[in-house]
């Protein structure tokens, strides 16, 4: 079998082995057997055990981020970021040895984490744009990321909460804090403006203002945006 076939078959070993033990601990021994390859064979291919699951979190982040991109737009924004953090927490729910090594153990993903975090950060873009954002679009995205992954982390630790509760009052907790009703407080809402404005410039910068003009502009509006 060709290096390439090789490495994915190793890929593959490791990714079902850490499956079966239920956390992130699997040993190059272990992953060499169920792939049939020998040690020198995987650390040609990966350098050493971290070079391994550094390229296990790599492999397994690809294949939530094809969930991502297939997942279709509902037209509303704050629902989309509604399904992104249900999506999240049972991708993490149902791949917990690889969520616990991918979050828990702190490996980058490198270019497909970036990628999951442009996702988000569309998205909350789209909640901006709408005047519905109440906090600047990378501030909305980190509080987002950040209570979505403690739950998630929390749940599959195993410590016996309602996974269904504890999730949903945790998102809608998290989305009445950075987002407005689209009926009663878009039309008063100077901050949403603002923050709606600030988004429109990040997307594409009005050609009539020089650059200094426009910094000058997103300064203002990150101040009325606070207030």
């Amino acid at each position: 079998m060709n290096d390439t076939g090789t490495r994915e078959r190793i890929l593959q070993a490791a990714l079902r082995l850490l499956a079966e033990s239920g956390d992130a601990t699997v040993s190059t021994r272990a992953v060499c057997a169920a792939a049939g390859v020998g040690a020198p064979t995987l650390y040609h291919h990966f350098g050493d055990k971290d070079g391994l699951l550094d390229a296990v979190v790599v492999y397994g982040f690809e294949r939530y981020l094809a969930e991502k991109r297939a997942r279709p737009s509902t037209g509303d924004p704050v629902e989309d970021l509604r399904g992104g953090w249900d999506q999240h927490v049972e991708f993490g729910r149902s791949q917990p040895a690889f969520y616990a090594l991918m979050y828990g153990a702190g490996r980058s993903a490198g270019a497909a984490s970036e990628e999951a975090h442009r996702i988000l950060l569309g998205t909350t873009e789209a909640v901006a744009r709408a005047g519905r954002l109440r906090v600047p679009v990378h501030t909305a995205a980190g509080m987002i990321l950040a209570a979505c992954m403690g739950v998630t982390l929390r749940l599959i630790s195993g410590v016996g909460d309602d996974a269904a509760d504890l999730s949903a009052r945790t998102r809608e907790a998290v989305l009445a804090a950075i987002t407005t009703d689209e009926v009663e407080d878009r039309p008063s809402s100077v901050s949403g403006m603002a923050i709606a404005l600030a988004s429109a410039i990040d997307g594409q910068a009005p050609h009539t203002l020089t650059s200094a003009e426009t910094a000058m502009l997103r300064e203002w509006l990150a101040r009325v945006a606070a207030c």
